[in-house]
């Protein structure tokens, strides 16, 4: 097959997180899509997809550092960064004491201000760690600046959070009282 796996898990993501139409797919309200359906989705589309198989999206997942799809009974989803229409559901969970935000420092001060808000997402992307944080920043900015959540105190004042795997959680939003710049 000449398709690579960093273009695999690229065109999977866009299927995934934000236009499943495009290729005559509907997820159900937690994201998910049968396996068989994807596959036929992908080879239908592209002649670069039409070897395409169960086994290369498993070596895809397998290889990949962010974890950003899983598959679980027949079925594949993306974890996190949807901005499809419809918001899909996460399991609420209590988050770690901290959490981190990478952000351009043109950004920081409307952050500090009006909080986090998902934007075009469905929820904001948090990170465990300031390095994760970081790496995330620079997509947006060479100068990155990096907000400190005190995320188990929002919890514990009605902010709901969700696991989005096991270096990202999720939010709706976070107010600007549960965040200071590092």
């Amino acid at each position: 097959m000449k398709n690579n796996i960093t273009q695999l898990s690229k065109t999977s993501s866009y299927v995934l997180r934000h236009a499943p139409w495009e290729y005559e797919l509907e997820l159900d309200d937690e994201g998910w899509i049968p396996i068989e359906e994807f596959l036929s989705a992908l080879q239908n589309e592209s002649s670069e997809w039409v070897d395409l198989s169960e086994d290369k999206l498993h070596e895809m997942i397998s290889q990949s550092s962010k974890q950003r799809h899983e598959i679980k009974n027949g079925k594949i989803r993306a974890l996190y960064g949807h901005s499809t229409p419809n918001k899909l559901i996460k399991k609420v969970a209590e988050p770690p004491e901290v959490l981190y935000h990478g952000t351009s420092f043109e950004l920081a001060p409307l952050i500090l201000q009006n909080g986090l808000l998902p934007m075009k997402r469905h929820y904001v992307h948090l990170s465990l760690d300031v390095e994760t944080a970081r790496q995330v920043g620079l997509r947006k900015s060479k100068h990155v600046q990096i907000l400190k959540i005190l995320a188990k105190k929002a919890f514990e004042n009605g902010i709901l959070f969700y696991v989005g795997n096991e270096h990202v959680w999720l939010a709706d939003r976070v107010p600007s009282e549960y965040m200071a710049v590092i």
